[in-house]
């Protein structure tokens, strides 16, 4: 079920709002807790009922691990010795390795086999299995919830709870990355069980914004980035940059329409995630980046890999080399594949290079300094989009302009994203290189100055995340209507509501 699809905006939402009130009104509220685990549950089954095995397994080891591990803590205390005693260390452990398992089974195993077969003569057959969705989502979750618990930093919690935790249907399959000291005292408060019209305004309108950034931006500009990467003939120059153009403004609105869909979806309820995403596209160096971009991920990898690998304490080289690392396994976390290793390689080198020019006590001009950033997270993004190396480097080789720069007016006559709206502006012009190419490229300009230069959704509508008095910009009235007509106009534009899968759902 997608957030993006009829069954989910016009069942599946309501219906869990209207009964998870109901539930609580009537003082229900272990029924309404319930309630939510049961319709999360039912949200990730809806894809693959029987990876329900899968996620219930993890639940039930990860929480029985965390409770042993903060009973342990709770023993050692009274009795006045180390949190850390060899038994806690091996339970942590034997937790960890089991996350990583599950992970590395599902996601891994053939990327490993296929490895060996190339690096070996031996040829081991593949393994078939799907992978299932969130994975790496509820995997790296529960691996910061065990650390957090060997670290004596978590309050013991009910399975009810810890099962809402892990399974909360807005932020289970794509993220954000939540820290259980951000959800946990959510659902035990009072009034997260109370109606609240402001809340459920509030949510109607971030929710159609990342609807709309999805269904009418990002679903446009696939068609073209598909043109451009699923094919096997050489582009040239304004066929190539139009691609991973596309791509790279793909990947934005689809991605920061999950995160505001996932938000206004949680605000409704009452619930307050983090922000995952803040305009990126607007940085000034690559570290600012990195500080925008699915920002609950680089959270947990500098917490959970980057820190405990030593972070900058043990002098510059080690510093260097532990970006390094961190950015590699961030970049195999989001694919099973070397260009996605690649692709982190090439982040992490750009830290480091980003570091030692700052150590130097160096400064770029920030307009220069945001357009290397851009072109540089561009560029990057012809390996994370590609199938394989030779499909990246056919990319970089027509961007390069080693292909040559005039291109075919049938490409993008084929691939443009707003085709039927220029049918007739086509019949006006001649199909010269240079008219159609400015044509077909209106999108990108327009999509691209929107994120370069307009506010994140978290600026227009004030929205602070799990803490603090909410705050939104807008009357309750104003943000009902503004969300309404929003959405009416989304289903005006594309004559329902389609549904194509985020591109994190890859991952």
């Amino acid at each position: 079920m997608l957030f993006n699809s009829p069954l989910y905006i016009f069942v599946f939402l309501p219906i869990i709002i209207i009964v998870y009130y109901a539930l609580n009104r009537r003082r229900l509220t272990t029924a309404g807790k319930t309630w939510l685990v049961i319709a999360s549950l039912f949200f990730y089954g809806y894809w693959e009922a029987q990876y329900l095995f899968l996620i219930l397994g993890s639940m039930l080891t990860n929480y029985a691990i965390g409770i042993s591990l903060h009973r342990s803590k709770l023993s050692a205390s009274s009795k006045n010795k180390r949190h850390r005693t060899p038994s806690r260390k091996a339970l942590f452990a034997f937790g960890i390795l089991f996350n990583l398992a599950l992970l590395g089974y599902f996601k891994y195993i053939n990327f490993f086999l296929d490895n060996i077969n190339v690096f070996t003569s031996i040829q081991i057959p593949s393994v078939h299995v799907v992978l299932p969705l969130a994975i790496s989502f509820f995997t790296f979750q529960q691996i910061a919830y065990l650390a957090d618990c060997y670290k004596a930093d978590t309050q013991e919690y009910d399975f009810l709870s810890y099962c809402l935790f892990v399974t909360f249907f807005p932020q289970l399959i794509a993220g954000p990355i939540v820290h259980h000291n951000e959800m946990m005292p959510q659902f035990q408060r009072y009034r997260t069980k109370v109606f609240n019209w402001r809340n459920l305004s509030a949510g109607i309108f971030i929710f159609s914004i990342g609807l709309f950034k999805k269904v009418v931006v990002a679903d446009s500009f696939a068609i073209w980035a598909n043109s451009g990467f699923d094919t096997d003939y050489e582009l040239l120059f304004l066929q190539a940059w139009g691609a991973s153009l596309s791509y790279t403004f793909q990947l934005y609105y689809d991605f920061s329409g999950y995160s505001d869909m996932a938000i206004g979806a949680a605000l409704m309820l009452n619930i307050r995630l983090p922000v995952n995403f803040n305009s990126p596209y607007k940085a000034t160096n690559i570290q600012d980046f990195w500080r925008r971009w699915h920002m609950t991920l680089s959270r947990w990898l500098r917490d959970y890999v980057y820190i405990p690998l030593g972070g900058n304490r043990k002098g510059s080289a080690r510093t260097y080399v532990n970006i390094v690392v961190t950015f590699l396994l961030g970049g195999l976390w989001h694919g099973a594949g070397w260009t996605f290793v690649v692709w982190g390689a090439m982040h992490g080198l750009a830290i480091t290079v980003h570091r030692y020019w700052t150590s130097l006590g160096l400064r770029t001009n920030k307009f220069l300094g945001w357009l290397l950033t851009f072109l540089f997270v561009n560029c990057s993004w012809v390996f994370f989009r590609a199938e394989s190396f030779e499909d990246a480097i056919r990319v970089l080789r027509g961007m390069a302009g080693i292909n040559g720069i005039e291109h075919s007016a049938s490409f993008l006559l084929t691939s443009n994203v707003f085709t039927r709206f220029d049918s007739a502006l086509y019949a006006m012009f001649p199909p010269n290189g240079i008219i159609v190419f400015v044509l077909a490229a209106k999108s990108i300009i327009v999509f691209g100055l929107v994120a370069f230069l307009f506010p994140s959704t978290v600026q227009i509508t004030g929205f602070m995340p799990y803490s603090g008095r909410f705050y939104f910009r807008r009357s309750i009235g104003q943000a009902a209507l503004l969300g309404v007509t929003m959405f009416l106009a989304i289903l005006t534009f594309m004559g329902g509501v389609t549904s194509s899968e985020f591109l994190y759902f890859n991952f």
